[in-house]
């Protein structure tokens, strides 16, 4: 990881004004501490990513009480978004198919944590994400056609498993509570999808590109949200590997971020006019 402090200054000087709680010690763990290092640099919390195990009954009473604590943490911090993926355990096993019972487990947990986040004044949006129990087409169907759970629709993460983002934009589009914007090469999610290779190798060999440069229809999916009036946030979440050490001050990631920005300010904007 990045310093925290670089980070945070150049996403505010590229004009962001808030971010999603980012991996474990990118933040502080107090909730005063989030909003008082966010702050500094004019930003807010959004929320955040969180695993989640729901299939599993092993899991339940320690699934409630991570997903509570979380929900207070976020709410402290001024996030309105819990962003729930779910995995099989805690390591991120690789998925396997579900039987009924753990089917119905799934769909009963999301049910609760939404329940949680309410009380808390969130929003939980589940978000489809490679080697997840949400990741192929089959698996965001079944979701959408037994839980009433709203959607982050990551383009990235749904356009790997098969599912067409502007398509899902349509068709989900009243689930939709929040989007990540996310760029794929589609050439190199076979090995990803056959387990022959893992998402961090894949990562580091260019899986994801600046917005504009993979084969995803960014603009389609703004395009069709926008017509139908979607009012939350887009975040620009730009998987990146560092392999090199740290990167000088001004080099590194910032220059994708400066990419997909311009994308989208030269590209999609104009094609909502």
């Amino acid at each position: 990881m990045l310093p925290t402090d670089r980070v945070l200054g150049e996403m505010s000087g590229l004009g962001l004004m808030a971010t999603e709680l980012g991996a474990p010690g990118f933040l502080p763990e107090d909730p005063d501490d989030v909003k008082a290092e966010l702050g500094e640099f004019g930003m807010t919390l959004l929320g955040g990513f969180t695993p989640i195990v729901c299939h599993d009954p092993a899991f339940r009473d320690e699934t409630i009480r991570s997903a509570t604590a979380t929900a207070k943490l976020f709410q402290r911090a001024g996030a309105t978004k819990f962003v729930s993926a779910v995995v099989v355990d805690p390591s991120w096993s690789l998925p396997t198919a579900l039987d009924i019972q753990q089917q119905r487990a799934m769909v009963e947990m999301l049910d609760i944590i939404d329940d949680i986040c309410e009380e808390h004044g969130l929003e939980q949006v589940l978000h489809p994400h490679v080697q997840t129990l949400v990741e192929t087409k089959d698996d965001v169907n079944r979701v959408l056609d037994t839980c009433d759970v709203h959607w982050c629709l990551d383009t990235g993460h749904l356009a790997i498993g098969g599912v067409d983002p502007v398509q899902f934009a349509i068709d989900a589009f009243d689930r939709v509570g929040h989007v990540h914007l996310k760029d794929v090469n589609l050439s190199m999610v076979a090995p990803v999808l056959a387990r022959e290779t893992t998402l961090m190798a894949a990562t580091q060999a260019g899986l994801f590109t600046p917005l504009g440069q993979g084969n995803v229809d960014i603009a389609g999916v703004v395009r069709e949200l926008e017509s139908r009036g979607y009012q939350g946030w887009y975040v620009i979440e730009q998987d990146t590997a560092i392999t090199d050490g740290l990167p000088p001050v001004g080099e590194g990631p910032i220059h994708q971020v400066t990419t997909s920005l311009d994308f989208l300010r030269d590209v999609v904007a104009p094609s909502l006019a």
